[in-house]
């Protein structure tokens, strides 16, 4: 059986990841892996290009990811502090939300969006709470946040 060698362009289902090499039988190539471009002929200008390209998003992930590291940790080194009324029992009126520690933290020059913030529920309750915000894939950093109350 003759088979030839492809590089896959995106991940297929039984055979391989994006960017795998891999050998495959002359028909499932030419019928379904070619025309679907889903891979390319790994001739060997192919293979030089595709490497070169993933070494390239290699380097600038890496660089991303020393970035976000960086980020994280002058972020858990931020003391975040709100004033709110409460009322008895130390309970808030009204509640510290994901959009209010936004605004903290632009305030204190980090543009962070609020989707990033990981809140459970809304903070109810006076006291130091720890936040946190979820800068990459599996990059988190933990903020504390002291919500501090003023009498009704």
């Amino acid at each position: 059986m003759r088979q030839v060698k492809l590089i896959l362009t995106e991940s297929v289902t039984g055979l391989g990841d994006a960017g795998a090499m891999v050998a495959v039988k002359v028909g499932y190539a030419r019928n379904f892996l070619l025309p679907q471009g889903k891979a390319l002929l790994a001739t060997e200008s192919k293979v030089r290009e595709f490497e070169h390209k993933r070494r390239v998003v290699a380097d600038k992930a890496a660089r991303e990811l020393k970035d976000l590291q960086a980020l994280r940790d002058r972020l858990q080194s931020l003391s975040l502090e709100v004033t709110a009324r409460i009322g008895e029992e130390g309970k808030l009126f009204g509640s510290v939300t994901t959009a209010n520690i936004a605004e903290l933290l632009a305030e204190k020059g980090f543009k962070i969006d609020r989707r990033k913030i990981l809140l459970d529920e809304s903070l109810k309750e006076a006291g130091d709470h720890t936040i946190q915000i979820r800068l990459g894939s599996e990059l988190v950093a933990d903020v504390p946040l002291s919500i501090v109350g003023e009498e009704a």
